[in-house]
């Protein structure tokens, strides 16, 4: 049984964040809030001039970046990119803490790490990785990365203090962060889902939501149905059809490992019947597992 592939928009912005190239620059002025500088070559020599943005001048919040810099001075900084008709854009703060760079660069994609839950939010979950500098907090996990499972807040799966084995999506110079997964280490249930295809199965709604309902198929496998496949009357809201908990059959159609998603058709042919309290509809839909 093959693994999903990457999804290729988050490879994507995974190959804009990858470390650039460190050039050493010399300060000439400033454009506004942003720094203006002139690249040294290996022989000392000055070349082209480039930009460091306000927001890649440092990771302190500051003002402006004359708080900070001095025309003259040389720092080193990396490349980001080229805008503004081919201009070279630079980061300072991706070069600001050598200690920082020197952990960043050695994690690489795919390597597991270890280290302590340090604070649990709704939005994500902060940790110390072992090996970062001292006084830092470097990795982060997002809410999607915590389990296959349905979940409403990160606090279901982990509590500050725990100490947790996760895998490096991607290490950040410029932010200073490293980005890791508890999913990864985990097994994919759409895996052991995949020979469903063609069974009936009945499942419960655990979520109700303006445009449809999520319905669990089976431990951490959690389907969508939108509204219009409730009913063919007029219809606002699906609350007004349907309550959490509820049970609704249907029957697996497909189970696509690659794009991550299950669909589903009606059981009953072109009739519609009710099932278990509900109505279930006659044409097909698809379902994601564990939406987050």
């Amino acid at each position: 049984m093959s693994e999903p592939t990457p999804d290729p928009r988050l490879q994507s912005l995974i190959n804009q964040l990858r470390p650039g190239v460190v050039r050493t620059v010399k300060l000439i002025g400033f454009d506004g809030a942003d720094v203006l500088v002139q690249l040294v070559d290996a022989e000392g020599e000055a070349t082209e001039i480039g930009r460091i943005p306000l927001h890649e001048a440092s990771m302190r919040r500051i003002e402006h970046p004359s708080e900070l810099f001095e025309v003259g001075q040389e720092i080193d900084a990396e490349e980001i990119g080229r805008w503004r008709e081919g201009q070279l854009h630079l980061s300072a703060r991706a070069c600001e803490t050598p200690a920082l760079r020197s952990f960043l660069l050695a994690l690489e994609r795919g390597q597991v790490v270890t280290g302590t839950v340090a604070e649990v939010h709704n939005f994500g979950v902060f940790v110390h990785v072992d090996g970062e500098p001292e006084g830092l907090c470097t990795g982060f996990i997002r809410v999607p990365d915590l389990t296959w499972g349905w979940i409403n807040h990160p606090s279901e799966t982990v509590e500050a203090g725990q100490r947790i084995t996760a895998e490096v999506i991607i290490a950040e110079t410029r932010s200073g962060q490293v980005t890791l997964s508890l999913k990864a280490l985990q097994e994919d249930p759409l895996i052991r889902f995949a020979d469903q295809a063609g069974r009936i199965l009945t499942g419960p709604i655990t979520k109700i939501v303006p445009f449809g309902v999520f319905v669990q198929l089976a431990p951490d496998v959690v389907g969508f149905l939108h509204l219009s496949e409730l009913t063919d009357e007029p219809t606002e809201t699906p609350d007004q059809l349907v309550d959490e908990g509820q049970l609704i059959t249907v029957e697996v159609a497909e189970v696509d490992l690659q794009r991550h998603r299950v669909r589903l058709g009606a059981v009953g042919g072109a009739d519609r019947t009710w099932r278990m309290g509900m109505l279930v509809p006659d044409s097909i839909f698809s379902i994601r597992a564990s939406p987050c």
